[in-house]
């Protein structure tokens, strides 16, 4: 009996020091994540506070200008007359016309004197077309609002600039997917996807940071495609147009007609063809450096219609177009004026510089601009993720906290 006694009570002690130490174990866990939940409020509060602050800056004041093109936009559609005018109602029908219309002029310059809209382009539509990024990806979802998120982007985006390219963006989608409010399947399979392609990338080299910004432009395309259900099928004229024109160039179409114009050369532009193709191309001379130099030239000629043109179209909650001053107020509900006077002060500063040198304009800006890419990628990953795909405003909204602007 003594000798039971003592086992019992041994076992009986160990049970409790156990149960002590368990309790103690799970008091320092609560502690912690007590402790991350209170400084994730506390960075939630600094960066509400710093969009308040950002948000009561006061925007460029355009009214002057607005209000004219207002007036001249009026005087186009009485010209038009009622079946015209008919046409600009219906949100399926404008964004057809004006993205159809708008892609054609591209290919016709891209295909005619891209040398000169590889230079040109991106001083007049790159500044602009980065405030729509930051307004559809980080504004309007909400994502502007998570520090977890905008920790994971500056984190894919700073790797990206230390040399990992677009490796660096692919670790910054696999942080945001991990921090998103994803389902936990989709979570996993996202970061699954991300390891694979990151060792492919890493295989690759620099061809993947090569077909990367290649493929950026067309993911632009399909983001717009999935950004919200159409009514009819019109869209697919634009997007037919686009691929047929992207497979015709890639057969070298453009050949005879650059062998006409001589639009590989713009000596004004301070750029070379062959320097141009040499960030393009695997071949920096040649048949492939032509017409890859040539298919980046018009595929971000549609980048650029998509975000600036059929982005707003289709973002827009009522079919019917708005006044240029109502629609700037709506960009400005969005983004901010903070926002609204950085983009006004760059594109000014790169609209001046292109006076001294066209191409020392296009290289800074592309040294600044680096990082839009890494934000559609990393952006686009958690979207996929939440399930918020086809863009719908009001389940955006559920999902966002609340806010009166994006401020920065």
């Amino acid at each position: 009996m003594r000798v039971a006694r003592t086992i019992l009570r041994g076992f009986v002690g160990r049970t409790c020091a156990d149960v002590r130490d368990g309790t103690a174990e799970q008091r320092e866990k609560a502690r912690v994540g007590r402790r991350g939940r209170d400084i994730l409020r506390g960075m939630s509060s600094v960066l509400d506070r710093a969009y308040r602050v950002a948000a009561a800056i006061p925007p460029p004041n355009l009214d002057w200008a607005l209000d004219r093109a207002d007036t001249l936009r009026a005087w186009g559609l009485r010209l038009l007359g009622r079946g015209g005018a008919s046409m600009w109602v219906g949100r399926e029908k404008r964004a057809a016309f004006l993205g159809v219309g708008m892609l054609t002029f591209s290919l016709a310059i891209a295909v005619t004197f891209p040398v000169a809209l590889f230079a040109i382009g991106p001083i007049v539509y790159g500044v602009p077309h980065i405030l729509s990024d930051i307004r559809y990806l980080l504004a309007r979802p909400g994502l502007s609002r998570r520090p977890l998120f905008l920790g994971a982007l500056v984190a894919g985006c700073a790797l990206g600039a230390v040399g990992l390219g677009v490796r660096g963006a692919i670790v910054g989608a696999a942080l945001a997917l991990a921090a998103s409010r994803a389902p936990a399947t989709r979570k996993v399979f996202g970061i699954g996807v991300a390891f694979v392609v990151f060792g492919a990338c890493q295989w690759a080299g620099w061809y993947a940071d090569l077909a990367f910004v290649h493929l950026h432009n067309f993911v632009a395309v399909a983001i717009w495609l999935l950004w919200r259900r159409h009514e009819t099928r019109l869209h697919w004229i634009f997007t037919a147009l686009f691929f047929g024109a992207t497979a015709a160039i890639a057969l070298g179409a453009a050949s005879p007609i650059l062998a006409h114009t001589g639009g590989l050369s713009a000596p004004w532009t301070d750029l070379t063809f062959r320097g141009i193709a040499r960030s393009l191309s695997p071949p920096n001379s040649g048949v492939w450096a032509e017409r890859l130099t040539v298919l980046f030239v018009f595929a971000q000629a549609a980048h650029y219609v998509v975000w600036l043109r059929l982005m707003p179209e289709d973002d827009r909650p009522s079919p019917a177009p708005r006044s240029y001053r109502k629609t700037y107020k709506a960009l400005v509900e969005d983004v901010g004026g903070t926002v609204m006077w950085m983009t006004f002060i760059g594109a000014l500063v790169f609209a001046v510089w292109a006076f001294h040198s066209v191409g020392g304009a296009r290289n800074a800006y592309l040294r600044m601009a680096f990082f839009h890419g890494h934000l559609e990628l990393i952006a686009v990953a958690v979207l996929w993720a939440e399930g918020l795909f086809p863009f719908v405003p009001q389940r955006m909204a559920a999902r966002a906290e609340p806010s009166e602007a994006i401020g920065v």
